[in-house]
């Protein structure tokens, strides 16, 4: 194992259970954020999706609003604010307003996809390709009407000059990873879906970095997908229902909600097996603390990380508590370890 100690974080799809409301949900959300708090979570993201019934996060920044009155030290921001949907002008001002409402708390999190199918891109922004394309300008955009210096333009935010938003670039590909490093920024890569990049992006984006103002060595924060239970068997069967909804987006079955979970059936498992659903579940972890803890140290071992970002898409608010309070000692024994190694 590495010696150095690795944050522990959540990404938040405010996934919608059957049968229940957004409106639960982000109570659900609310109560799992302060859970985190307490466990020493160190940031909550908010995913960006449009047009997924089963996905209720759609506008990161009023829920990151929203926990944020909730809580006192966790930091909440966008994983991602999908930057092709939006105005640089109007992201700076929404966030602008969120770090002023809660200082030295709020993370921008830029991603270059839309979160969508491409009809509802058109329809959220009709110039969206043009828009991905000046994803690298819109960055610049963005740090300039955060930075002291644009108190003088003629165009500016400023509720954003001088204040301290960390802004991070999100990718699932090696071009995140060339943009993120020329710029000199923190990268995450969306590695709880999108395995197969994860090791060539890392790999570019560490070669490549060049230090900034804002960093001074590269910083990288990567997705999994964990599910813990007391047992191998309590947590496989927790996973049927994340499982369910993987196989639907595969097979363009657009999900309503996710389903109570089932017995890890014969069927079921056979469908795991397929090719494509082994690809984009490679970094699932699931099952008791010490199963999941082994899996753990060899993707930080393996990626050399600085944190990771975890995704829990569960039916059940109670059992999402319980797997990230075992997700947080499975943390805290690794970064004790870290400590007894570097004595």
């Amino acid at each position: 194992m590495d010696s150095k100690k690795i944050a522990y974080s959540l990404l938040e799809l405010a996934v919608l259970p059957k049968g229940s409301t957004p409106n639960q949900v982000y109570k659900n959300t609310v109560a799992l954020a302060q859970k985190a708090e307490a466990l020493g979570y160190k940031r909550m993201w908010f995913a960006e999706h449009h047009n997924m019934p089963a996905i209720t996060s759609s506008s990161p920044e009023i829920l990151i609003g929203h926990v944020a009155q909730a809580t006192t030290s966790l930091r909440l921001g966008s994983g991602g604010v999908m930057l092709p949907n939006h105005s640089p002008f109007v992201v700076a001002e929404r966030f602008g307003t969120l770090a002023n409402l809660f200082p030295n708390r709020i993370d921008l999190g830029l991603g270059r996809a839309p979160g969508t199918d491409q009809p509802t891109a058109r329809a959220i922004n009709p110039g969206f390709i043009e828009a991905t394309h000046s994803f690298p300008k819109d960055i610049e955009q963005i740090q300039q009407y955060f930075s002291s210096d644009n108190k003088d333009s003629k165009i500016r935010v400023p509720l954003a000059e001088g204040v301290d938003v960390p802004i991070y670039i999100l990718g699932s590909s090696t071009s995140s990873a060339r943009l993120a490093a020329q710029k000199g920024l923190p990268y995450a890569f969306a590695s709880h879906f999108a395995t197969a990049q994860l090791f060539n992006a890392l790999e570019i984006y560490r070669d490549q970095f060049q230090p900034s103002k804002t960093l001074q060595k590269p910083y990288v924060i990567a997705g999994i997908n964990a599910i813990v239970a007391d047992t191998d068997e309590q947590a496989e069967r927790l996973y049927t229902s994340a499982l369910r909804m993987v196989i639907n987006i595969l097979s363009g079955t657009q999900t309503q909600s996710i389903e109570p979970p089932t017995e890890m059936s014969t069927s079921l498992q056979e469908v795991r097996q397929h090719p494509a659903i082994m690809q984009m579940t490679r970094y699932s972890f699931v099952g008791s603390k010490e199963t999941v803890k082994k899996q753990v140290e060899d993707f930080i071992e393996q990626t050399k990380v600085d944190e990771v970002i975890v995704s829990s898409m569960m039916y059940d608010s109670n059992d999402r508590i319980k797997s990230a309070e075992l997700f947080a000692e499975i943390m805290k024994d690794i970064n004790e370890n870290a400590l007894v190694a570097m004595d």
